[in-house]
């Protein structure tokens, strides 16, 4: 009986040590990272300082940044903007801006990378600020984009493997100007048949192929949506879709071509009844005659009929008794 109550007690005791080594352990890992913020904070501050920005400025950076590490953005990524910034001679708004598009993309969970690699990509070109500005935010946009694909794709109960490679890949397809609902198509019709990441992203690079040729031929996205979603009524097989794309791409530039070589038209007459304004003259209304303008005399080339002569004027005279 004694025996048995020792083990109970040598139990609870050893159950509290063990208790108190966890709490031990968290207690120092948390402070650990409280530590390493608040150093990393202080390495940040001494870049900022080297900069011409206010104090209020400073601090406005630095408030951002703090969120930045706190949300687990890599501390080597948020000092290389900062420096990168202020060797730029970025502006401390416009250097907001771009931390608050990275902040909220890793909040809704899509992966950042990208979009600081765009960010240093600006600096190393030295694109203007507004331009570095337009980028991020079209890259944040195309991310949401491809998460909202691949959680679609999910909540169908569709299996994807490398969720967070996927929606850079469709991200990038989505910045080629593929369109979305193609991409959405990919997705699903790639997990229902087991296709790998590394098909998915080849036929996704082909579509980015298909698409920047026909952006480059003058289609509007308009134009480019309604001709991959034709070729994907038409078929389901990815092979047949692509290269229905490209027949279909063909056919439009050929036809643009011909257009701007004025050999031929598609058609004659618009809805609104105008014939097709040529190259030296306005339209004509159907029915309409065509009219000299006023004050001008007609040219010899012109349509405009010279008066005939009656036939008592062109007959010679009787000659005189």
């Amino acid at each position: 009986m004694t025996l048995s109550k020792n083990k109970i007690k040598f139990k609870l005791i050893l159950s509290l040590i063990t208790l108190l080594a966890i709490l031990s352990f968290t207690i120092s890992i948390f402070s650990a990272e409280t530590s390493s913020i608040d150093e990393q904070i202080e390495q940040l501050r001494s870049i900022i300082d080297s900069s011409s920005y206010s104090a209020f400025q400073s601090r406005m950076i630095l408030k951002t940044a703090q969120d930045l590490l706190e949300s687990g953005i890599p501390f080597e990524d948020t000092k290389n903007v900062i420096e990168n910034s202020v060797e730029k001679s970025l502006d401390a708004y416009s250097m907001k801006k771009v931390f608050d598009v990275i902040l909220e993309t890793q909040q809704e969970g899509i992966p950042t990378e990208s979009l600081i690699n765009k960010v240093n990509e600006g600096f190393a070109k030295n694109a203007n600020k507004s331009v570095i500005i337009s980028v991020i935010f079209t890259k944040a946009e195309n991310l949401k984009k491809a998460n909202e694909i691949l959680n679609e794709a999910l909540q169908e109960g569709l299996e994807i493997n490398g969720e967070e490679e996927m929606v850079g890949i469709l991200a990038d397809s989505l910045e080629n100007d593929v369109p979305q609902e193609s991409l959405s198509w990919l997705v699903k019709t790639g997990a229902v048949k087991g296709s790998s990441i590394e098909e998915i992203t080849e036929i996704s690079e082909e579509l980015s192929y298909l698409s920047l040729l026909a952006f480059d031929s003058g289609l509007s996205t308009e134009n480019i949506s309604l001709l991959f979603k034709e070729a994907m009524d038409n078929s389901s097989n990815i092979s047949e879709i692509c290269e229905n794309i490209q027949k279909n791409l063909e056919a439009e530039i050929s036809t643009a071509k011909i257009e701007e070589g004025g050999t031929a038209k598609p058609s004659t007459t618009t809805d609104s009844g105008t014939l097709p304004t040529s190259s030296t003259g306005s339209p004509t209304e159907v029915g309409e005659t065509p009219t000299q303008e006023a004050g001008e005399a007609p040219t010899e080339t012109g349509s405009a009929p010279e008066p005939s002569t009656s036939p008592a004027e062109e007959a010679p005279s009787p000659p005189e008794n």
